[in-house]
């Protein structure tokens, strides 16, 4: 990871890498891969959320406005 650990957060990671099989550095850059994964998945569910918004107040107005009688 790149911030700093302090003694008892890295007693942590140890023990649950040693848990998972792992060495330390391994189970570091697996948590980081996998958080790098969820937040690009967030990202995407974002865009499809904001491309499934329907048009606002003023935006729908302007769109009429712009519509010959």
């Amino acid at each position: 990871m790149t911030k700093q650990m302090s003694e008892g957060q890295r007693a942590y990671e140890e023990k649950r890498a040693a848990k998972a099989g792992m060495s330390l550095d391994k189970w570091l850059s697996v948590k980081d891969r996998e958080k790098q994964d969820e937040a690009r998945s967030r990202a995407q569910s974002a865009k499809a959320a904001d491309a499934e918004k329907k048009p606002g107040f003023f935006s729908r107005l302007i769109e009429r406005a712009h519509k010959p009688l």
